[in-house]
């Protein structure tokens, strides 16, 4: 599939499903495992759902939600946006039936992927998020890793981000696009697909995000190389199928993003592109906006 400034974003937009805000298949996007929704349920309002023979995460974006399986129940959710506290999120493994109620007006993600292996459900509860500020200078940002490489499950990883006005986040560009090993047989970089679910705590809110492949890629070596520069604002999804993927966040809105990956391991091993690697060594400092917010007593 060649890819495009086009089919690398997808906007939200109306359709036959009113719950439904952006969406993208496996068929769509051109790669073999992630499909992703972003859905909102209104209170008492619901949504059901069959694993098959796939592996699920669902991120509470905002209100709290309820959700019964052939698995177990739960109660989940407590931020009223992604911009007021640390998130629940709930794995499900495959040969789950679920449906899902809103306790009150809500907003979730819901990824899932090809699995050949059975784990147990796992509420995450937001004491089990690990808040990260990575970078530094006009480089920082704060990471949450919600389903980090070791949780026991097949591919997914899941984590989110935020990046203050005029900073830069998958900084430096790094890329995960080809499965490496070493001489003794440990992961270098996997393959990995990745999508970003943006939304900003100002409505004018918007991000600029590069895609650009190198000779290593797959693509470029079949001739489709990428390089390519996005405008992502409030529920864009923009997919990134192979390549560098850097993103800047325009002056005066904190840009905020849901990454999910997966592929050829459990992983996020990636390689920096060298011609910006140095700037790790570079840094003088942190930006004191971040963390955007502190756990709460309710998180623990």
């Amino acid at each position: 599939m060649r890819y495009d400034a086009q089919n690398l974003i997808i906007h939200p937009e109306d359709g036959a499903d009113p719950q439904l805000i952006v969406a993208v298949t496996p068929e769509q996007a051109g790669w073999d495992y992630i499909h992703f929704q972003v859905r909102h349920l209104t209170a008492t309002r619901t949504w059901s759902f069959a694993t098959g023979t796939h592996e699920l995460a669902l991120i509470v974006l905002a209100g709290r939600l309820q959700v019964q399986s052939n698995r177990g129940q739960w109660h989940l959710g407590q931020r009223s946006n992604v911009f007021a506290g640390l998130p629940h999120a709930l794995y499900l493994p495959w040969h789950t039936t679920l449906s899902v109620r809103a306790s009150t007006d809500s907003m979730f993600a819901v990824a899932w992927v090809p699995t050949t292996v059975e784990h147990a459900p796992h509420l995450i509860i937001p004491a089990e998020v690990q808040v990260e500020i990575r970078g530094g200078d006009q480089a920082t940002r704060q990471v949450n890793t919600i389903i980090p490489p070791g949780f026991p499950c097949q591919r997914l990883v899941v984590v989110e981000a935020y990046t203050p006005g005029g900073n830069w986040s998958s900084f430096p560009p790094h890329k995960h696009d080809v499965h490496t090993t070493d001489a003794a047989g440990q992961l270098i970089e996997a393959d990995l697909e990745e999508i970003y679910f943006y939304q900003f705590d100002h409505p004018a809110g918007y991000a600029y995000q590069r895609i650009y492949t190198d000779a290593q890629s797959p693509l470029h070596r079949a001739g489709m190389p990428i390089d390519t520069i996005l405008v992502a604002q409030h529920n864009d999804l923009v997919l990134v199928p192979e390549g560098y993927h850097p993103v800047t966040s325009a002056p005066g809105s904190t840009t905020y993003y849901l990454n999910v990956l997966a592929g050829s391991a459990q992983s996020l091993a990636n390689q920096d592109d060298p011609r910006y690697a140095w700037i790790k060594g570079q840094y003088r400092g942190r930006d004191p906006r971040l963390p955007i917010y502190e756990a709460s007593a309710g998180d623990r």
